[in-house]
């Protein structure tokens, strides 16, 4: 009897010990927090509300219930939204925006105050609309393309300027896609068509030019030989033309005695005769 009174009271007391580890191990727990790194930390407290320090890396400890830790990433992160901007000679131009963006620090309890956790998707998206539509319009939709890197200063410049009065950092700002509407898409094709057609006329004009030049050249030529055999049959006398006559049909008897299928006729005689007859 005395026995199983002991082993009862010894069971009572381990159920109480380990319901107090419980107990303090769940306090513990609870008074704990780890921040991972690229992380920071800002504390709510229900009667002093947000701190204005930040907490850096590691764990750290709270007071249960009456304070509360919300972990901010100040790492940089990439945002990409797109905007439908119109241009100072009235033109659409669908452009596509990258921002890598990290919200500053030491103003992470302004930012959980005034903007919350999602601070970067409320402000970036309308902010980024706003500037691209402002600096759009300042440019005819041509000069997007021949003055891009003076449209993507602005944009980064005009961009972090106002960023900054979000607390919020831009590392880098860029123009990642640009592209016009249907009407004036066709009107650039027509334009390069009809500059390929302007180009090839000139082409096909100097090219006629040329072939005239060139038709002069032969005629002032063949005018000056004429005027040289004409000044030397006058000085030699015809014993020159007689020569090349001759040669000539020196050349000519000799093509047609090597081919089979002619045949010559003397003057006097009637009798057809075959040259390389066998």
């Amino acid at each position: 009897m005395g026995s199983n009174q002991a082993a009862v009271t010894f069971l009572t007391n381990l159920a109480r010990a380990a319901f107090g580890l419980g107990v303090g191990a769940t306090a513990l727990n609870s008074s704990l927090y780890t921040v991972d790194g690229g992380q920071r930390a800002v504390l709510f407290d229900r009667f002093r509300g947000v701190i204005d320090q930040t907490v850096g890396e590691g764990t750290h400890f709270l007071i249960p219930w009456l304070q509360r830790p919300y972990i901010f990433d100040i790492r940089t992160r990439p945002h990409t939204f797109s905007s439908v901007s119109g241009t100072k000679d009235l033109q659409m131009v669908n452009l596509t925006l990258r921002l890598l963006s990290r919200p500053e620090v030491n103003s992470l309890p302004r930012i959980f105050q005034t903007l919350g956790l999602e601070y970067d998707e409320k402000v970036l998206p309308s902010i980024g609309n706003e500037v691209l539509k402002a600096v759009v319009a300042q440019f005819n939709a041509d000069q997007l393309l021949t003055d891009r890197p003076l449209v993507s200063a602005l944009v980064r410049e005009s961009l972090m300027k106002r960023a900054k009065d979000f607390n919020i950092v831009l590392d880098d700002v860029a123009i990642t896609h640009l592209s016009y509407g249907a009407e004036f898409s066709k009107a650039v094709e027509q334009k390069q068509v009809a500059q390929q057609e302007a180009e090839r006329s000139k082409f096909v004009v100097a090219k006629a030019e040329q072939e005239r030049r060139a038709a002069i050249i032969r005629a002032e030529g063949e005018s000056e030989s004429a005027k040289l055999i004409s000044e030397a049959t006058a000085a030699a006398g015809m014993g020159l033309i007689e020569l090349r006559r001759i040669e000539a049909s020196r050349e000519i008897a000799a093509t047609l005695a090597r081919t089979p299928n002619v045949t010559y006729l003397p003057q006097e005689q009637k009798i057809l005769m075959g040259l390389n007859a066998r």
